[in-house]
């Protein structure tokens, strides 16, 4: 079950052919778990730091979030971090994501290996595992950016979600331009290390994302709602009140004190915000989800 296969060049994605036809090093094959999405999905490369922030970790689910239901694949690499924060959204949300580790595909080789009960899932859902190496490579510091041109190449964009100057994110970003493919960054904080790989790109001429619908509209599709209050319409006027409130995260004190009620039924009000799924806590804060 999901044994390693090989695909050949002229089996690759239309995208990944076009982006490798006059590379001389260009793998002769690629191997494969699971099966590859049809070409007339949208495949979109998710990368960022292994060290990210809170903010970090919000945006990327919250933009992939935003993917759920249209013919887009979330692609990243399977490492600590961003990548693992994007393949988790997509599969949190019904969404097909494909990982490109650097490594080999066998299960004892896999890198990083906390991550294989992440990789059994992406296959479960239906996604794949792609790598340009055989499958007892083991991850080392030269895989990592040939993967990088993999994902890359096969993507109609990428989008960078924090990454410092000196981040191997920035390899994928650099591949993108060179293919002409559009590079996408969420801006950040000029005072965070995190946001100034993101920051730069976007100087250089890469498309800020600051909203799901920017995303949604920047792959080449309508935007799926009118603003936020669109997923909130069968919300009660106090429910509503309280995710207002939450445009930047705040603790639960701080929350109960806004939304002004008994401390008993603010606590209500936010369980059965957390039980649909809208807002949740971590480290502390309730932020949208």
């Amino acid at each position: 079950m999901n044994s390693i296969r090989t695909i050949r060049p002229d089996e690759y994605p239309a995208l990944l052919k076009e982006a490798l036809k006059d590379a001389k090093d260009a793998p002769a094959r690629l191997f494969i778990r699971g099966d590859l999405p049809s070409d007339d999905h949208i495949f979109l490369t998710v990368v960022g730091s292994r060290r990210h922030t809170d903010y970090g970790r919000a945006a990327c689910e919250m933009l992939v979030k935003s993917l759920r239901g249209l013919p887009v694949v979330v692609i990243s690499g399977l490492a600590h971090g961003i990548d693992s924060i994007a393949h988790e959204a997509a599969l949190k949300y019904g969404i097909r994501t494909i990982a490109v580790p650097g490594s080999g595909l066998a299960d004892d080789m896999i890198y990083p290996a906390a991550h294989i009960g992440l990789a059994r899932r992406i296959l479960d859902a239906g996604g794949a595992l792609l790598s340009p190496f055989e499958e007892t490579v083991m991850g080392n510091n030269w895989t990592f950016p040939y993967r990088n041109r993999i994902m890359a190449g096969m993507s109609k964009a990428t989008l960078v979600v924090e990454a410092d100057l000196r981040s191997g994110t920035l390899i994928t970003s650099g591949y993108a331009l060179r293919f002409n493919r559009d590079v996408f960054v969420v801006p950040g904080s000029i005072f965070s290390k995190q946001s100034a790989g993101p920051n730069d790109l976007w100087r250089e001429g890469a498309t800020p994302i600051t909203s799901g619908d920017e995303l949604v509209q920047a792959l080449g599709f309508a935007a799926m709602t009118k603003g936020p209050e669109a997923d909130h319409a069968d919300l009660s006027p106090d429910e509503k009140k309280a995710v207002g409130f939450l445009a930047d995260p705040m603790s639960r004190q701080a929350l109960i004190e806004k939304i002004g009620m008994d401390a008993s039924e603010a606590n209500a009000l936010i369980s059965s915000l957390e039980i649909k799924g809208l807002i949740e806590e971590k480290l502390g804060l309730f932020r949208l989800v």
